[in-house]
C-alpha cells in the first residue's frame, strides 16, 4: 500500500506539519504524543523513528479499537465512562506536540450507541483539550494530524483501497521528491489569499447555493487561518465567527461519519445564532443528540472556504479531513457546529481568557463537527461601511 520510502515521506510531512504548527521551536527532549489507530502501526513507526532521531521523547498512545468502543459506550456506566485515568491531566500539561494519525478499521460501530454516553464522554474530557490549546496559546504545544488508508474507508468513499491510497498520496504530495516543498508553495498560496481578504474589513458574508441561504459574522478581533500545519492535508481558509450573527439556512450535501454513525443530507436553520430547525435524511435523530450534548454545540464554530485549484482532493473519501478540503469542480464550503478555534483570534492569544471569548462570541462547546457542501455557491462579503464584494465564486476565490 505505501513502500518504505512513501512512509518516509509521509513521517517528514507530519513534521513539516508539526513545526509549521507551533509559533516556538521543537528542542530536543520535548515530549511529542503519537496517537494512532491499530491500523496506520506502519506509519507509527516510520513517525515514531523519525521524532527519535530529532530529538523528540515520542508518547506512543493507540486508540481503542471498534470493538472496544463498542464496549466502552455499550456497557460502561456513565462512572465508567466518566473516570479520567490517573495521569492523564500531568501528560497533557506537559506536552509539547501532539501527531495524530487517523485509521478507522469501523465507521458505524457505534450505530446503535445511544449518542448521549458519547456526548458525555466528550463533555468529560474537554478539560484535557482546553490544557493542550492554552498551551498553545503560549506557543507551547503544536498539533498535526493525518489519515491511513483502510478497507472501511475506502468501502464507505465507495472506492478500492488501492484508489483510496492513491487519493491519500495525491493530496498530500507524496508522489513529489519533496512534499514539504510543495507544502511550502501551498502555504504562501493561502497566505495570500488570508492576506486579500484581512483587508476587506468585513461585516458579514452571504452564502448561497442550491440548498444553502447563510449569513455569517466573521466578529470582531477575527484572523484567517490556513495550511498552518495541522491538517495534512489541508487547503481550506477559515476563521471561528462570532456565532451570534448566524442567520439563515445550511445543508451539508456531503455524507459524514462520525462517532461510529453515519448521516446525509443534514439541513440546520439558523435563528439570532443558534440552530433551531434540524433534519436530515440519514441518521437525523444522532443529529440532534449531538446538538444537544452541551449549550455551544447548537452554534457555529467555524467557517471555511476551499479553492479547487488548491486542493487535488477530488473523491468522497468519507473522512472529514479530506472531504472539508474536497476541490472538486466547485471547491467547497464547510461550517463546524461547536468548538471555536482560538487562535482565530487576531489579538495577543496569552489575554484570551474565557470571559474575553464570552464577549467576542468565540463558541465554547465539547463538539466540533465539521459539515461540507460541495455545490456551485457564490460567497458575498458585506463591507463594513456599505459595498459588498464576491469573494468566492465557481469553487474559487475572486480577490
Amino acid at each position: 500500500m505505501f513502500s518504505k520510502n512513501e512512509l518516509e515521506k509521509y513521517a517528514r510531512t507530519l513534521w513539516w506539519g508539526l513545526t509549521t504548527a507551533r509559533t516556538s521551536p521543537y528542542k530536543p527532549g520535548d515530549f511529542i504524543l503519537l496517537r494512532f489507530d491499530q491500523a496506520a502501526t506502519p506509519l507509527a513507526e516510520a513517525v515514531y523513528d523519525l521524532l527519535i532521531t530529532e530529538g523528540m521523547v515520542p508518547v506512543p498512545r493507540q486508540n481503542l479499537t471498534p470493538g472496544m468502543e463498542v464496549s466502552f459506550y455499550g456497557k460502561g456506566s456513565d462512572e465508567q465512562i466518566k473516570a479520567v485515568p490517573p495521569g492523564d491531566r500531568e501528560l497533557m500539561q506537559n506536552l509539547s506536540g501532539l501527531i495524530s494519525l487517523i485509521a478507522p478499521a469501523s465507521l458505524t460501530h457505534l450505530a446503535g450507541t445511544d449518542p448521549a454516553k458519547i456526548g458525555l464522554a466528550a463533555v468529560t474530557r474537554k478539560f484535557l483539550r482546553e490544557i493542550m490549546e492554552g498551551r498553545e496559546q503560549t506557543g507551547d504545544f503544536g498539533w498535526t494530524l493525518c489519515a491511513y488508508p483502510t478497507p472501511e474507508q475506502a468501502r464507505c468513499a465507495g472506492l478500492s483501497v488501492e484508489e483510496y491510497a492513491a487519493q491519500i498520496k495525491q493530496a498530500c504530495f507524496l508522489d513529489a521528491d519533496d512534499p514539504a516543498a510543495k507544502w511550502r508553495e501551498v502555504h504562501a498560496e493561502v497566505t495570500r489569499v488570508k492576506e486579500a481578504l484581512a483587508k476587506l474589513h468585513i461585516d458579514r458574508l452571504k452564502v448561497e447555493s442550491a440548498n444553502c441561504d447563510l449569513t455569517v459574522t466573521p466578529g470582531a478581533e477575527r484572523r484567517w487561518l490556513g495550511v498552518s500545519g495541522h491538517n495534512i492535508p489541508s487547503f481550506e481558509v477559515f476563521l471561528s465567527p462570532d456565532w451570534r450573527g448566524t442567520e439563515g439556512v445550511y445543508y451539508a450535501d456531503q455524507p459524514s461519519y462520525r462517532s461510529g454513525n453515519r448521516v446525509e443530507g443534514v439541513r440546520l436553520t439558523f435563528k439570532a445564532g443558534r440552530v433551531v430547525e434540524v433534519s436530515a435524511k440519514e441518521g437525523e435523530d444522532f443529529v440532534k443528540k449531538q446538538l444537544a450534548m452541551d449549550t455551544g454545540a447548537a452554534q457555529l464554530g467555524e467557517f471555511s472556504l476551499t479553492d479547487r485549484r488548491h486542493s487535488r482532493i477530488n473523491a468522497f473519501m468519507a473522512s472529514t479531513l479530506f472531504d472539508e478540503n474536497f476541490g472538486g469542480p466547485f471547491g467547497n464550503c464547510h461550517v463546524a457546529v461547536g468548538a471555536s478555534y482560538s487562535d482565530t483570534y487576531a489579538g495577543d492569544q496569552t489575554t484570551l481568557d474565557a470571559a474575553k471569548k464570552e464577549a467576542l462570541g468565540f463558541n465554547d462547546s465539547a463538539l466540533h463537527w465539521d459539515l461540507v457542501n460541495t455545490e456551485d455557491k457564490t460567497v458575498t462579503a458585506l463591507l463594513k461601511g456599505g459595498g459588498s464584494q464576491v469573494i468566492y465564486a465557481g469553487g474559487e476565490f475572486k480577490l
